[in-house]
């Protein structure tokens, strides 16, 4: 019992990786490589450009969310930082498991900048739940609300799916505030005025409309020729799903996503697979300025490090990214 006991805990960190790989072992069983091939193959030239183009689009705009969050914290945080430590945490997210140690690692050095761990780490959190609200409630919009895509599904189904993904994802999110804050052993307060308010609404609207956009362009080269107003609910499907901590560098339950919507709305499964793995590829090439950020921030000398205030502290989970 003792090593079983043991086992478990060694397993749970790893079980959300684990969760993505079953899922993608699962859609492998059932639909074969070939939808996983035939998305690759088909993210061309132009559709990377776009993606780029999109991804810089999104990617400011969530900076310039984090940034309004930050202030409401009290902390300092210029646009220009933001967007850099953005694109390097969307790096991290597509290439370590999990999807959240990108914004584990940017809350760390803003806190480490700032000389308050709680306080930036609690903005992290506020920042990615304000994406998450604006997400799912497009989606309940997109799939409760009369339109062109009608799932063979009950709408108090999909409500009830809706409010399930929500809460495992605040979950999720107040997980990566408390990360940070293990090493002080309190919380701090994020206050948010109606201009920041308009701010942060405004911006993550922005940004996911970007990443609308960025998954019909995948779709397209994927060889996905419905109407744009019936992909987009199904985009919105997947990205709920994306957001659960159950993915390995945001995939897996993304594409499992994709394909029960694209199989239900009549599209077929595998063609939803496809659009999925192509709009993964675009978001990983997208996300390369923050491998640029990350190469030229580890090459510059390191700066001397200041000598620890009260506030200050380093989580474990900053030694899992480089500097």
């Amino acid at each position: 019992m003792r090593v079983t006991a043991t086992a478990l805990r060694a397993l749970r960190p790893h079980l959300g990786t684990l969760a993505g790989l079953a899922v993608l072992g699962a859609l492998l069983l059932r639909l074969g490589g070939r939808p996983f091939l035939d998305g690759v193959a088909a993210v061309d030239t132009p559709t990377l450009l776009a993606a780029l183009a999109l991804g810089a689009v999104t990617t400011t705009a969530c900076a310039w969310r984090w940034t309004a969050v930050a202030r409401g914290a009290g902390l300092a945080l210029d646009l220009r930082t933001a967007t850099a430590d953005y694109y390097r945490a969307v790096f991290l997210n597509a290439v370590l498991p999990g999807g959240v140690l990108g914004d584990v690692d940017r809350a760390v050095r803003h806190g480490r900048d700032a000389r308050d761990l709680r306080r930036a780490a609690a903005a992290v959190a506020v920042e990615r739940g304000a994406g998450l609200v604006v997400l799912v409630a497009a989606t309940g919009v997109a799939l409760v609300v009369p339109g062109p895509v009608l799932l063979p599904v009950p709408r108090s189904w999909v409500a009830a799916g809706l409010v399930v993904a929500a809460v495992v994802g605040t979950g999720a999110l107040l997980a990566l505030r408390r990360r940070p804050q293990r090493a002080m052993g309190d919380r701090a307060r994020v206050v948010v005025g109606a201009g920041a308010i308009a701010v942060v609404l405004g911006t993550s609207v922005v940004a996911l409309a970007g990443f609308v956009a960025t998954f019909v362009v995948a779709a397209r080269a994927a060889g996905v020729d419905a109407p744009v107003g019936r992909v987009v609910p199904l985009a919105l499907v997947a990205f709920v799903a994306m957001s659960l901590p159950l993915n390995v560098g945001g995939w897996g339950p993304r594409e499992g996503a994709a394909a029960w919507a694209f199989g239900a709305a009549g599209l077929g499964a595998a063609q939803g697979v496809s659009a999925s793995v192509a709009f993964g590829v675009c978001v990983l090439v997208s996300s390369l300025p923050g491998a640029v950020v990350l190469v030229v921030r580890r090459l510059r000398p390191a700066a001397p490090v200041a000598p620890a205030g009260p506030a200050d502290g380093t989580p474990a989970a900053a030694d899992l990214v480089a500097r």
